[in-house]
């Protein structure tokens, strides 16, 4: 053997030898994680998809949420335990009540009817002393003027990230900053999505967009446009703290959207920072380094690796809630009554783009929650014979968690109510409409696509929004018979029977013979699924229909929305804010898709659900307007303009030592309430990634095998090469 063959060998078991002989005190091999991290207040988590947008001004996705709610505070948030939602001060010293006041400008009582009711003002007074998280942008000179007020490409080409700036300052939050915000909406280079909604809606905000239309038209593509030179006749500014916000007529749903991270307060010299020239180039924008008073900050953003969120040292703090929905405090959720948030440090969010590799890591303890995809359903869940969700013994052996949840989503199937077969008010299309929807069996939908994730609907209103009811009360009498305590999907042959009292007996029409034809629009993915589409076929089938599945992309199917170009489609809704007004909305007569450009995709216009609606939008809840809902769900029900599909169901697992975790849908600011044991995970990870040391060992001895006649050989030429 060469000297250099046995030089290599020698230097591989030199290399392999501390590999077995690493101490297990030190942490496991495949920690992802720094070893200076082992054990400490960290939250670690992953996202799949990039966020787009961290302004608030465009935000409104919910994977943006996740970040965007731990930094702002607008001025209200949910209450983080009790459910229906309610809502609860955030930056704002209570939760505003309208004044009301008539064309004349005189107040009138908060009883009046809504007839009379030309405006309401709300009155918001923030807490004094809440700071910024500290920022280059507030770093000032001695003389006040900022650090970082006259940056151009030259000054900024060390600049890769908002660290590389050395300086930082802070200052309080003021009334003038959400004041600010609002005026964003109008900003015609930001295009908030929100904006024409609330121009609607707000005094003075449709005017404002156009001025500031005009002055961006004359100024320099990325000039900044100082707002506060521009007025918003409906905002008036009241003192250091207080701010008033005029609406036209009544809109009590306002409150929700003070939730919103749209109406979070943005500094001016945050947007001007940011507006300078250069700074856009290195992606140093609020839509990449957020600026606010939350209780975390964006320290890390790189979105196709790794964000970071870490503790804002200037947050005003906050306590943890002492009361919540029964069953919470046996559940451990009101353990940390009174306590100050936020718990968790810091949270690092990891990118990844397949569900295989994170539910992995999940399983080796390094994700402290995760989702359940299709892949791990059967691994980590199982149904019992009542239809029941049980975690296996495998995820009850390592201390996981079930979170379930029903989201106030809807799914649904919709008729264009302007279509000669399908539509009408008419006995023939709404009994054709009904049969399908007793036809198309969700309850089985359900189980095979989505393992039982979802429940069936009765009608538009999803769980958790005031006006749904369970149990016989909220059942959809058309569809469901209530038998042995339960809903029961009524029989095929009695669609059967409708679709021959609509005119088409055996799915051929009555007169002519003909066979029944109908048409559903779709695009890729979602329900363009070949499996589903094949399933969906079979339904219609059973009521001898012959369906004809008409696939396009996006684009061209929103533009056959519009027109009314279509027979049947499906769509889904998530609710904005937890309103019975945000989900009837989409089948108000205002709302048509063809006729009004809106959300009513059905096209759908009954002159009295239209009239309940109205009255019904702008009602406190309470006793009379459960009754005005039940109607309106009545007459929807009838009329079938929907097949009312399912409202989908989020399962969540979460790992021992996570705590304080209950599921919300409306509610985005959550990682404050949130708390890790890290020991105890730490624990857990050397548990369960114990390195496998013997086929290093049996390396090893195979290279020693090699090895020790490699030697004798070597010793023996030298000897001979002595002699």
């Amino acid at each position: 053997m060469r000297k250099g063959s046995l030089s290599g060998i020698v230097s591989l078991v030199v290399s392999l030898l501390p590999l077995l002989l690493t101490g297990c005190g030190e942490g496991p091999w495949n920690d992802p994680y720094p070893v200076a991290e082992a054990g400490r207040n960290v939250l670690y988590s992953a996202f799949t998809e990039r966020p787009k947008h961290l302004d608030p001004v465009q935000s409104y996705a919910e994977d943006e949420s996740v970040f965007t709610g731990q930094i702002y505070e607008p001025p209200l948030q949910y209450h983080y335990l009790k459910r229906p939602y309610t809502l609860i001060p955030a930056t704002a010293e209570s939760v505003p009540v309208p004044r009301y006041y008539d064309a004349a400008g005189r107040q009138l009582p908060a009883t009046a009817d809504e007839s009379l009711i030309a405006s309401s003002v709300y009155e918001i007074r923030i807490k004094p002393g809440i700071r910024y998280q500290p920022h280059p942008a507030f770093a000032l000179k001695a003389d006040g003027t900022p650090v970082y007020g006259d940056l151009d490409p030259l000054k900024l080409q060390d600049v890769r990230r908002l660290a590389d700036f050395a300086e930082t300052g802070s200052r309080e939050l003021t009334a003038d900053d959400y004041i600010y915000q609002m005026k964003r909406l109008a900003h015609p280079r930001l295009h908030s999505p929100i904006f024409g909604m609330m121009a609607e809606r707000i005094e003075g905000l449709a005017a404002l967009g156009k001025i500031l239309q005009a002055e961006a038209a004359k100024a320099p593509a990325g000039r900044w446009l100082d707002l506060d030179r521009y007025p918003l006749a409906g905002v008036e500014k009241v003192d250091r703290y207080t701010w008033r916000v005029r609406l036209k007529g009544k809109y009590p749903q306002f409150l929700y959207w003070l939730a919103m991270p749209f109406f979070a307060p943005v500094p001016r010299e945050a947007d001007r920072f940011y507006s300078q020239p250069g700074m856009a180039e290195k992606n140093l924008s609020l839509d990449w380094y957020p600026v606010g008073t939350g209780p975390y900050m964006l320290t890390e953003n790189n979105p196709n690796s790794r964000m970071v969120l870490e503790r804002n040292p200037n947050f005003h703090g906050e306590t943890y809630p002492c009361e919540g929905d029964p069953g919470d405090r046996e559940k451990g959720l009101l353990a940390d009554c009174g306590k100050a948030l936020p718990f968790i440090d810091k949270v690092v969010f990891t990118r990844e783009k397949e569900s295989i590799p994170y539910w992995n890591k999940f399983l080796q303890g390094y994700y402290d929650a995760s989702g359940i995809s299709s892949d791990s359903f059967d691994q980590a869940v199982r149904l019992n014979v009542g239809g029941d969700v049980q975690l296996t013994e495998e995820m009850q052996e390592k201390g996981i968690r079930l979170l379930t949840s029903v989201r106030a989503s809807i799914f649904y199937m919709g008729f264009n109510m302007q279509d000669s077969l399908v539509g009408g008010l008419g006995d023939g299309g709404r009994k054709l409409r009904q049969a399908i929807s007793i036809g198309i069996d969700q309850e089985e939908f359900i189980s095979i696509f989505m393992n039982g994730r979802g429940i069936p609907a009765m009608s538009p209103l999803a769980p958790g929004i005031f006006g749904f009811e369970e149990g016989q009360g909220g059942i959809n009498p058309v569809v469901y018979d209530w038998r042995d305590g339960a809903p029961r999907r009524k029989s095929i042959e009695s669609a059967r029977r409708l679709m021959a009292e609509a005119g088409w007996p055996n799915g051929r029409n009555a007169r002519t013979g003909e066979p029944l034809v109908l048409n559903l629009d779709t695009t890729g993915g979602g329900m363009g699924d070949k499996s589903r589409l094949d399933w969906l076929t079979r339904q219609f089938a059973k009521l001898d229909i012959q369906l004809v599945v008409r696939s396009t992309d996006w684009n061209r199917f929103q533009e056959k929305l519009r027109k009314g170009a279509v027979q049947m489609f499906y769509l889904g809704w998530n609710a904005d804010y937890p309103d019975p007004e945000n989900f009837f909305f989409l089948l108000h007569g205002s709302e048509t898709r063809v006729k009004h450009g809106g959300e009513n995709s059905a096209n759908y216009m009954n002159p009295e659900f239209d009239r309940l609606f109205e009255r019904m939008k702008n009602m406190e809840n309470g006793p009379e307007r459960q009754k005005i809902i039940r109607q309106m769900v009545h007459l929807v029900q009838q009329d079938a303009p929907w097949v009312f599909g399912f409202h989908p169901k989020n399962y969540t697992l979460g790992h021992r030592w996570l705590y304080n975790r209950k599921p919300t849908d409306v509610g985005n600011n959550t990682l404050k309430y949130q708390r890790v044991d890290g020991a105890d995970r730490a624990a857990r990870q050397r548990e369960w990634n114990q390195p496998v040391r013997w086929p290093l060992a049996l390396l090893l001895l195979a290279l020693a095998g090699l090895l020790v006649p490699a030697v004798r050989a070597h010793r023996r030429r030298e000897r001979q090469s002595a002699r």
